[in-house]
């Protein structure tokens, strides 16, 4: 009689059983199903992790957009409140943009929790007033225009 164990990677058990004098052979497969999860609880967990996957993109998206709108809003209020940069060059109508950014701020206060899509378009709307006007400065100060918000980008990458 001989008889083989065999252990594999997923710490199942073949037993093989062989009586050498007659030539039969039996075998028999020892699984510990015990503390382990089930193939169908394995899938649902997969399943689980898939879809908190989309949600975790979808809050990342969220805070993306606002960490944007933050950073062109305090952008553009330390240039305008900067004397060496828009303080000094900007003339009455064009303190729009104090106006602008002061309500974005309190917007952002005050919209803890907004979608990603509100960010974005409260984003649109702040440059829509600033961009244009600080074109105009800088093309009246004999500088090129500047995107302010991509050269503070650029500046802090």
């Amino acid at each position: 009689m001989e008889v083989t164990f065999e252990v594999d990677a997923n710490g199942i058990l073949n037993v093989k059983a062989e009586d050498k004098a007659s030539g039969k052979s039996e075998k028999i497969t020892i699984t510990n199903d015990k503390g382990r999860l089930s193939q169908e609880e394995i899938e649902q967990m997969v399943q689980e992790a898939e879809e908190f996957a989309e949600e975790d993109r979808k809050v990342k998206e969220k805070i993306d957009a606002r960490n944007i709108l933050e950073t062109y809003v305090y952008n553009m209020k330390n240039q305008v409140n900067d004397k060496d940069k828009l303080a000094d060059k900007l003339q009455a109508y064009e303190k729009e943009i104090e106006t602008a950014v002061k309500e974005a701020v309190e917007w952002l206060d005050d919209n803890q929790s907004a979608k990603n899509e509100d960010y974005k378009e409260k984003l649109k709307g702040v440059e829509a007033t600033c961009n244009p006007i600080i074109t105009i400065v800088y093309q009246r100060s004999g500088g090129a225009p500047v995107d302010i918000f991509k050269l503070q980008m650029s500046l802090q990458s």
